[in-house]
């Protein structure tokens, strides 16, 4: 028996058609109740009359000796690098302590931000960035060839459900978020509007299909909560860098632990998605190849291939953290406190608790999408009645 000639059970497939309308219903009036209504806020980036000219690089100094206390000596033209623009104007200007170690060389093309001078006076230049465009568009496009090569047209159909993701979180999301709107509820409805479209067009709009969807809803739903009761209990505040502080000032009307909350939902997505539709693919498979399994027998052998997959995508989650903290953890271990008594860190204790929300509501979703596969999928060949027909 193929895959596709897997049939299900009337009943349980009624329920979650059912369960997953009343999802879309939801989703949809979420939409238009929390779609931001006029213009996004904006903020002004600088002041009128400021630009940012392009220009390239003629001469780099080295780094300049990083010292504590004064003694290093100074090195001439350390921190510096000339450049070029456009009109053939040269200005030399100062730069981050890590641009002279980033690899700029001469002949690259950089950023700079033009102050306008007094009246008669000449402008202020200072350094604003490297431009990285080029390099960046090769190597997405490296990343759809990839892809496009290896997993075919559903990869690329994947990546298009990549792009719909971004527009949400873009056109949706954020702007709703800056309007005010419940953060939490907000990354709900992004979440399952994403999560719909995203898993119906690379993976088809099947049974399997909406197997995983119905545990992948699930487990945003438990990742949310237990994502709000830990921001309640630990007592995270939702400000933990220099960027949280800015945006304060920017946006006093966000809050900030809502925000957390809804960083937490999102965080969680992909993995989640992961999980759920391996597990429903691998009940269609085992059914396929063991149609007089019972439901006991078919839900034990999914979750022998759902606790490997947990195990490794756990591992994803840590060390997804652990390299974007990678700096940070150095940071911390050159503090002489014990790890346990950095827990006092706002940084620290909000990237904890994103990870282990984020990890329970993907553990909690396997079980949860393997039963309602095994509930959907047809029942064993022995125990249906004879001339019962059955549909896929």
């Amino acid at each position: 028996m193929s895959v596709a000639s897997v049939a299900t059970a009337t009943v349980p497939r009624r329920a979650l058609l059912i369960a997953l309308a009343v999802t879309f219903a939801a989703t949809v009036v979420g939409l238009f109740v929390l779609w931001p209504e006029g213009p996004r806020p904006t903020s002004e980036y600088a002041a009128d009359g400021v630009t940012f000219p392009h220009a390239e690089v003629l001469s780099l100094g080295p780094s300049c000796p990083v010292t504590t206390d004064g003694s290093a000596p100074r090195v001439e033209g350390c921190g510096k690098v000339t450049v070029e623009l456009a009109g053939g104007e040269q200005v030399t200007v100062g730069v981050p302590p890590g641009v002279p170690d980033s690899g700029l060389r001469k002949g690259d093309t950089v950023e700079l931000l033009r102050i306008p001078g007094e009246p008669g006076g000449d402008p202020i230049y200072a350094w604003s960035g490297t431009l990285r465009g080029h390099s960046l568009a090769v190597l997405a496009v490296a990343f759809v060839l990839v892809v496009g090569l290896v997993a075919g047209l559903r990869g690329l159909l994947a990546i298009l459900g990549l792009g719909f993701a971004g527009a949400v979180i873009w056109w949706f999301m954020l702007p709703a978020l800056l309007a005010g709107s419940p953060a939490p509820a907000v990354a709900l409805v992004a979440s399952s509007t994403i999560m719909i479209v995203v898993l119906y067009l690379a993976h088809g709009l099947t049974m399997r299909t909406s197997a995983a969807l119905g545990g992948t809803m699930i487990g945003v739903l438990i990742t949310a909560g237990i994502g709000w009761w830990a921001v309640g209990a630990s007592r995270l505040g939702g400000v933990a860098d220099e960027a949280g502080e800015i945006l304060r000032t920017q946006a006093p009307q966000l809050d900030f632990r809502g925000l957390l909350i809804a960083a937490i939902i999102i965080a969680g997505l992909g993995v989640l998605n992961d999980v759920t539709i391996t597990q429903s693919s691998a009940v269609w498979e085992l059914r396929a190849v063991s149609p007089d399994a019972t439901r006991r027998e078919l839900y034990t052998s999914a979750m022998r291939i759902g606790r490997d997959h947990i195990a490794s995508t756990i591992y994803t989650i840590v060390f997804a953290y652990a390299g974007t903290a990678l700096v940070i953890l150095i940071l911390v271990s050159l503090y002489d406190r014990t790890l346990l008594e950095r827990l006092v860190d706002e940084g620290f204790g909000e990237e904890i608790v994103r990870t282990l929300a984020s990890a329970i509501g993907l553990v909690l979703a396997v079980p949860v999408t393997t039963a309602i596969a095994v509930a959907v999928v047809q029942s064993p060949r022995r125990d249906r009645p004879e001339g019962r027909r059955i549909r896929r």
